[in-house]
């Protein structure tokens, strides 16, 4: 049974408690829950997300919060490679097909992103899941030209969704930020706005980081080959 860790009160005693656990297998982390490690993760994807925010006593669990809320972190574990380099885009949250008028400065995006604790876990296919390693944990904001990326992006997306093009973006769209779908199957549908601007349903999407927008936050603050 997962064990009840309470949420932590401040960026330092989240660090603290990040910085615990690197180095540490998922093994041993699982161990200290009292979770059962999966086969694999095909079935069960979010699992590392999950034992990582078990772990750290994150509370948001699929609440619309930053998973530490009491103190507005968000957590986001990066599958790296041996290098040390993402291996896949990083999904922030769901795409607002519905909304009109929204701005950058309070959307959900721009919140989910003012306040990140990065947390890189080895995935290299080759590695057993049980031996794969917690990294350096990174707490960061956006700088003020990683807003910029991120706002022009969010705004041109947000933009084609409202004229009722969602059909036609496609994850080669922006430059940080991409739009993708975000469902178990396709018979999961969303009530959208077409481009004449009559209402339909369409499959649920999701706002995505690029690995080379994370991959360079990472090199920022890290030893990392180019």
């Amino acid at each position: 049974m997962t064990k009840n860790i309470l949420p932590p009160e401040t960026e330092t005693e989240l660090l603290q408690r990040a910085r615990a656990i690197a180095g540490l297998s998922l093994t041993a982390l699982a161990a200290a829950q009292g979770e059962e490690l999966p086969h694999d993760l095909r079935r069960n994807k979010g699992w590392v997300g999950q034992l990582i925010e078990a772990t750290l006593g994150a509370t948001a669990g699929s609440a619309p919060l930053p998973d530490f809320a009491a103190i507005g972190v968000e957590l986001k574990t990066l599958p790296v490679d041996r290098r040390g380099l993402p291996r896949e885009s990083t999904y922030v949250c769901t795409v607002p097909l519905e909304t009109v008028g929204e701005t950058w400065g309070s959307c959900w995006l721009r919140r989910k992103l003012a306040r990140v604790l990065w947390l890189p876990i080895e995935a290299d296919k080759d590695i057993p899941l049980g031996q794969r390693r917690v990294g350096s944990a990174l707490l960061w904001s956006p700088s003020e030209t990683e807003e910029t990326m991120l706002r022009r992006d969010w705004e041109e997306l947000m933009e084609r969704v409202s004229l009722g093009e969602l059909d036609q973006i496609s994850a080669h769209h922006g430059e940080v930020l991409q739009i993708r779908p975000k469902a178990a199957d396709s018979r999961s549908l969303r009530h959208a706005v077409d481009s004449n601007g009559e209402p339909t349903l369409t499959n649920p999407r999701g706002f995505y980081l690029r690995t080379t927008f994370t991959a360079a936050i990472l090199r920022r603050h890290f030893v990392l080959p180019h």
